[in-house]
């Protein structure tokens, strides 16, 4: 059982206080944005044995088990995190798996280095995630209802709203979302940017509903992700509420702290709120026009106190364990890796104390033992 070190990623929407809350240090001043657990290549957790890369190349099949190299390859396939928004993250979508092969493929026949601003494929892999709250948490999550769409924008008495409005009751849903984000990104710029500015104005003035996308115009004016944003479902999430991303379904994190675990890629093609590169053809391509409701997980009681995120993602396992004071001895044993992350109160891994926002990485059958007071997080695959 390794004890982590981990890079915390500046980010610019990052919360200057979120992580050094949790962590218990002072903050900077500066945006901490996110802290990698894992061996992504980009910033892989540092143990005594040298970084997880390192530790895993060495010897693959001791480190995540027969299974998991048999399956993934050899290589770690989550990459867990902890996300601390304080503004809003790019309004963004990721591929599925066949896309993700295909796209790769394509730039790299295409000499287009990996490193380009205008690359959208880093990798050959999928990127669904999961977060789960740790902190009250404001997202974007898949299109609404197109109907109620026309409706709240129509509210917004926004003379420049009136076409999407019209073209959200004229088609089928599928037609009518893919019509609409299609104008939206190919509007004329100083068109759209005086359609942002006047519908910031009316949902400032409105509030209610209308709030969260408001402060998205603050952070982000003359985005036309801004008006793409009134596309999506707002949810909110209460500590321990979880949202799974799949393939195509456009989101957004606005606010707040959580556990955020993903298939270990780097693959984003984004709708707006960034100064970064738009591949609207692309995106148009991979984002699914389906509306449906943002699905609020709750964990899913298990044996001996384990709490399980359920999801249809094979590549990760998130779970949580709430263990009260003077309670058991838990055995955690299993036979895929796993990484361990206390998030609250003082939790014992092994011959490691863990305080909030420590974590250590546990290879395939080795013995993982916890107790104490708090809660911690399980990232593992599923067996």
């Amino acid at each position: 059982m390794d004890r982590l070190d981990n890079t915390i990623r500046p980010y610019a929407w990052g919360s200057t206080t979120a992580i050094p809350r949790l962590l218990g240090t002072e903050p900077t001043g500066e945006p901490q944005a996110e802290m990698w657990m894992g061996a992504h290549p980009g910033a892989p957790s540092r143990t005594g044995r040298g970084t997880l890369v390192e530790v895993i190349d060495t010897d693959p099949e001791r480190e995540l088990g027969p299974d998991s190299v048999a399956r993934f390859g050899p290589r770690l396939p989550f990459l867990l995190k902890l996300l601390a928004a304080g503004a809003p993250l790019s309004l963004q979508v990721h591929p599925d798996l066949a896309q993700a092969k295909e796209g790769y493929a394509d730039e790299e026949s295409r000499g287009v280095p990996v490193t380009a601003p205008h690359r959208n494929y880093k990798d050959a892999n999928h990127k669904p995630e999961l977060v789960c709250a740790l902190t009250e948490f404001d997202g974007l999550c898949g299109f609404r209802d197109p109907l109620r769409t026309a409706e709240l924008l129509d509210g917004l008495a926004v003379d420049s709203l009136k076409p999407y409005v019209d073209l959200l009751h004229a088609h089928p849903e599928e037609a009518a979302l893919r019509e609409v984000l299609t104008a939206i990104l190919t509007a004329d710029p100083e068109e759209m940017a005086r359609t942002v500015t006047e519908t910031a104005a009316a949902c400032d003035r409105l509030g209610g509903d209308y709030a969260p996308y408001a402060d998205i115009a603050h952070h982000y004016p003359g985005d036309p992700g801004v008006i793409a944003a009134l596309l999506l479902n707002h949810v909110r999430l209460q500590p321990g509420e979880a949202l799974f991303l799949g393939a195509g379904v456009p989101h957004a994190y606005l606010n707040g702290l959580g556990v955020e675990i993903m298939a270990n890629s780097d693959n984003v093609l984004r709708c707006g709120l960034t100064p970064k590169h738009v591949d609207v053809p692309e995106l148009l391509r991979i984002v699914r026009f389906e509306a449906g409701d943002p699905g609020v997980l709750r964990p899913e009681a298990g044996p001996d106190g384990e709490e399980v995120y359920e999801t249809p993602i094979d590549e990760f396992r998130l779970s949580r364990y709430v263990l009260p004071e003077g309670g058991a001895t838990h055995d955690l044993t299993l036979t895929t890796p796993q990484i361990l992350l206390c998030t609250a109160g003082s939790v014992r891994a092994g011959e490691h104390a863990l305080d909030p926002g420590r974590s250590v990485f546990v290879p395939a059958g080795e013995q993982a033992e916890v107790s104490g007071t708090g809660t911690l997080f399980r990232a593992t695959v599923v067996a």
